[in-house]
């Protein structure tokens, strides 16, 4: 039984979402270069990307209007409503629970863990968005619940933003999917499909699954970096979090050291995605969402994940006005130690 709560004001109204042009003339080299990028990869792009800074204005985009299949990138969301109802004093951040094994589905964080793990809501946040925990985000939903995130969507004027449910609701469809009755039988049957059937799945069907636009994407995490997508401290404790994600295959293998993101990855296979904020050394901010849908169904293609972060290096560089290069910066003793 989800836990429906009582919607609190997030602070600043937001305004409706509006829709700028399509990327002028003046960048479609660009977005052809990050066309490009991803098909030599073997990927197809979607992708937008925009300042953080100042009003909205310009842009870069491929394909930025057409919905897309977002996996773990919900998980932003989820974050962002439990960050505003802490804030509201409708959660206790220190609130304890268990995550059994009913809860886990394999994977990160506590979905792995052979024992029962009991620990805070907000140590199932910091989970959910620094190693994509399954369970801990299905928990997490649980609290806050499904319905006040698509609510909060909807306040936000993400208005291309579908939600069907968390990681169990996405894992339950994949093994009817494939007629596996239990997750123990889905590796075999999955591998006995085709790739057209594999690629048929509804997991990968944006009608059918969580799904937003790269649009979208970019203007929640665009409204969180400036305070508007709710009170400052949850907007602030999002952002964190989002800095504390462990994976740079994708996004930060392709900018240089001093650009600090912070970002959320999604994954299934035969679909490869990275959304966040890049802080360039000059304090400049842009924020990027890159949707790469591969030819071949796996979720293990280095060579797409790279690509994924060159084709956000070169749209933050065109916003930017100039290439990318390392200053001297040796970072915080966390980055250094590993």
């Amino acid at each position: 039984m989800e836990h429906q709560g009582e919607r609190t004001p997030a602070g600043q109204r937001t305004p409706a979402a509006r829709r700028p042009p399509e990327t002028p003339p003046g960048r479609a080299s660009a977005a052809r270069r990050i066309r490009d990028t991803l098909h030599a990869a073997g990927a197809d792009a979607q992708l937008h990307a925009v300042p953080v800074q100042g009003p909205p204005g310009p842009e870069v985009g491929v394909r930025a209007d057409e919905p897309a299949v977002i996996a773990s990138l919900v998980k932003i969301l989820l974050a962002l409503e439990f960050a505003r109802q802490c804030a509201a004093g409708q959660l206790d951040p220190r609130e304890r629970v268990r995550v059994t094994a009913r809860d886990r589905l394999g994977g990160w964080g506590t979905s792995g863990c052979a024992d029962d793990v009991e620990l805070s809501l907000r140590d199932l946040a910091h989970f959910a968005l620094s190693v994509s925990d399954n369970a801990a985000a299905d928990v997490l939903f649980d609290r806050v619940g499904v319905d006040t995130v698509r609510l909060l969507a909807a306040e936000l004027g993400l208005t291309g933003v579908r939600l069907t449910g968390g990681p169990r609701a996405i894992l339950r469809g994949m093994l009817a999917d494939v007629g596996a009755a239990t997750e123990a039988e889905f590796p075999a049957r999955y591998r006995a499909l085709s790739d057209e059937r594999k690629a048929a799945l509804g997991c990968l069907d944006p009608a059918r699954t969580n799904a937003a636009t790269p649009r979208d994407i970019t203007r929640l995490l665009r409204l969180v970096w400036r305070d508007e997508a709710g009170p400052p401290q949850a907007c602030a404790q999002v952002r964190e979090l989002m800095g504390r994600q462990v994976f740079r295959h994708r996004l930060v293998s392709g900018f240089p050291p001093d650009v600090r993101i912070a970002a959320k990855t999604g994954t299934l296979p035969g679909l490869h995605i990275e959304a966040g904020v890049a802080r360039c050394a000059d304090g400049r901010e842009y924020a990027v969402a890159v949707f790469a849908r591969t030819r071949t169904p796996s979720a293990w293609l280095p060579a797409v994940d790279a690509a994924i972060g060159t084709a956000g290096r070169l749209a933050v560089e065109e916003l930017h006005g100039r290439p990318l290069h390392a200053e001297a910066d040796a970072g915080s003793p966390a980055d250094l130690l590993r």
